[in-house]
């Protein structure tokens, strides 16, 4: 009688775990399930991929009334896709990106990081071990080992108002070479050098834009070089455009940065005490890192990229893992790491830099107050602008180099610089000279 007493307990027993598991899963396409959740929570959504097909289990149980952004990360986070807020209640699904956060990551990460430092001492020991792994991180080091010692090649210099403009081109490794523009004072004596990274803006640095700003700076006193991005130019002829988005473009990019440095700071005209980078957008991340790598910097201008919720969307930015440094940094963090060195900041309403002036300045000047410097780093905000080098931009770059390297600010005066075509300014075109 026992074993028939237990015999029918497990029999039972069976029966009602099965009981448990006849559903299933209350699966519902994921389009559906997004509609209603703009219904319930009266918002809109757009996509950046094809959702077509796509099922989630337990749909309805993973919406939380009480909640959009739990909803969204308990539905979307299945498929790594996640939700971005635009504006006006209008909300983007994105597949997940590593180098792009919230404004409300970016304002945690600061205080986290914040919190591990409490004064210079403390501060130094944070910036070395930055220092150090990002060295590593990007493998610099190995690249710069293997560079070629070949003597750059240099164009005919043309006369323009108060500067001259000269292209050039420089070997690297691999029989790769790196081609750009030197913008030079007409007048004789030692100048300041700023280094000038470009971004990915539109005809990359044969833009009107960006020739307005070296013309300018070299009118005010300042040697200004202007390079090609890796993969854009006539890097593009050397590689292809393809190898742009690569993260090998982010090291030959700063390769670049640090290798034209190399060579312009030995010329007789150029004061090794003033030497300047800037740059914007993705040349304003590259302005951050040279920045961190080389100390013969004295004063760096990143223009519309520093930010503790965006590492850049391009591999030529984030593609080497560099923001784990220390166990995970950002932007912010390395620009910090120049002071107390004279830094300009310039940020708009419009993209990532929206939070400038309540997020990343304050942090910036906590670091340069640990040195007695806090009016040292400063911030030009333009809440009305959106992501460009715009003249107001552009005007903050000539003040701020004004200041600190002393230059003329009589001469600023964009409607004197001459405009030349892109096929002027390469290298593999323009009139050539004997070295």
């Amino acid at each position: 009688m026992k074993k028939l007493f237990a015999a029918l307990l497990c029999l039972l027993c069976a029966n009602g775990m099965n009981a448990q598991t006849y559903e299933d899963n209350f699966t519902r396409s994921l389009s559906e399930v997004m509609k209603d959740v703009e219904k319930r929570f009266d918002i809109k959504l757009k996509y950046d991929m094809d959702t077509t097909g796509i099922k989630v289990p337990f749909a309805d149980f993973r919406i939380r009334p009480y909640s959009l952004e739990e909803t969204m990360t308990n539905i979307l986070s299945l498929f790594d896709f996640k939700a971005v807020y635009q504006d006006k209640n209008v909300w983007k699904v994105k597949r997940y990106e590593y180098p792009r956060r919230q404004p409300a990551d970016g304002k945690k990460l600061i205080d986290y990081l914040s919190s591990l430092y409490n004064n210079k001492e403390e501060w130094m020991q944070r910036r070395e071990i930055l220092r150090k792994e990002v060295r590593e991180r990007l493998g610099i080091d190995p690249l710069l080992a293997k560079c070629s010692n070949e003597t750059p090649k240099t164009t005919k210099a043309r006369k323009q108002d108060g500067y001259t403009s000269q292209n050039f081109c420089l070997k690297t490794i691999d029989n790769y070479t790196v081609r750009g523009t030197i913008y030079t004072p007409s007048g004789k004596g030692k100048h300041p050098l700023i280094i000038c990274p470009n971004g990915h803006f539109n005809q990359g640095r044969y833009g009107k834009d960006l020739q307005k700003r070296y013309g300018t700076l070299a009118r005010m006193g300042a040697i200004c070089v202007s390079y090609d991005l890796w993969g854009w130019g006539e890097s593009e002829d050397e590689v292809g455009s393809k190898a742009h988005r690569t993260s090998f473009a982010q090291q030959m990019q700063i390769l670049n940065g640090l290798k034209i440095l190399d060579w312009m700071i030995q010329r007789k005209d150029v004061d090794k005490t003033r030497v300047g980078v800037n740059g914007g957008s993705g040349g304003g991340s590259q302005t951050v890192f040279l920045s961190v790598l080389d100390d013969r910097f004295t004063a760096a201008c990143p223009t519309v990229m520093v930010s503790a919720w965006f590492d850049g969307g391009c591999p030529c930015e984030s593609g080497m893992p560099i923001q784990l440094a220390g166990g995970g940094t950002c932007n912010a963090e390395l620009a910090a790491t120049f002071a107390p060195k004279p830094m300009m900041v310039i940020s708009d309403g419009g993209d990532w830099t929206s939070t400038t002036p309540e997020v990343e300045l304050p942090y910036l000047q906590r670091i340069y107050s640990f040195f007695g410097e806090k009016d040292k780093v400063q911030n030009i905000h333009l809440p009305k602008e959106r992501h460009d080098f715009g003249p107001n931009k552009r005007k903050g770059v000539y003040q701020f180099f004004a200041e600190v390297f002393n230059l003329d600010a009589s001469k600023i005066d964009e409607n004197k610089v001459e405009i030349e075509p892109e096929s002027i300014l390469r290298y593999s075109s323009a009139p050539k000279m004997t070295n």
